[in-house]
């Protein structure tokens, strides 16, 4: 059976999906078979296959098995909003069920890791008083934290961890990822994370807009994980 971990961050757009693809190369280059798994996603473009995110497309292109797009993806909505606004504007409910369906069966396909990418931040409210974190609790899968590192990412990196560990999870590692420019103080407020996550640091990424996953695994050391 595969070893799981879910990929949170500090927020929204601080480069989750962007390090979970940094991730899976790096377990790859590791000889590790790997799946990346986003369970919802807002933010999509019709096609004649249907509404695709561009984020779980590269979760497919990035994985070790050719694997259809809904089982990378099940849930989908077109409007980059809230999961739980963009849902309600469908008439629809998000299904735990499915999830929860989804991600056991690609736990079936014989990889060894997979990593699930959750979308905005820890706490994702799905409707109806659930989040999605507390499906991850539910699961315990040790949870890989991405802060971005701008300004108020103390705050926002310290607040997530204690909530990640209030629910019972263990932080498997971070990474440090910087989603634009170099703030100033980096390596400072680097330091800082370093002394109050009690986790491995897997590395920063410093701002790579070119950049691809096979150039950004080289910055991150994951061997904590396995």
């Amino acid at each position: 059976m595969s070893q799981a971990f879910f990929v949170t961050g500090t927020d929204t757009e601080v480069g989750k999906t962007f390090i979970t693809c940094a991730l899976m190369q790096s377990l790859r280059d590791m000889k590790k078979t790997v799946i990346g798994y986003k369970p919802i996603a807002a933010g999509a473009e019709l096609s004649h296959h249907g509404l695709l995110n561009e984020d779980a497309l590269l979760l497919q292109q990035h994985g070790s098995f050719d694997l259809p797009y809904e089982a990378i993806n099940p849930i989908v909505f077109a409007p980059p909003i809230a999961p739980h606004i963009a849902a309600q504007q469908a008439g629809q409910v998000i299904s735990m069920a499915r999830v929860d369906a989804g991600f056991q069966q690609l736990k079936t396909q014989g990889a060894d890791i997979v990593l699930v990418e959750g979308a905005g931040g820890w706490r994702l409210p799905l409707g109806d008083g659930q989040y999605l974190s507390d499906w991850v609790a539910d699961k315990q899968l040790p949870v890989i934290l991405v802060v971005g590192m701008k300004l108020g990412c103390l705050n926002h990196a310290i607040l997530t961890a204690e909530s990640i560990i209030a629910c019972g999870l263990k932080i498997a590692g971070w990474v440090a990822n910087s989603p634009s420019s170099e703030q100033a103080y980096l390596t400072a407020n680097i330091d800082y994370l370093r002394q109050h996550i009690d986790a491995p640091y897997f590395g920063h990424m410093p701002f790579m807009p070119q950049a691809d996953a096979l150039e950004a695994a080289q910055c991150l050391d994951v061997a904590a994980m396995l």
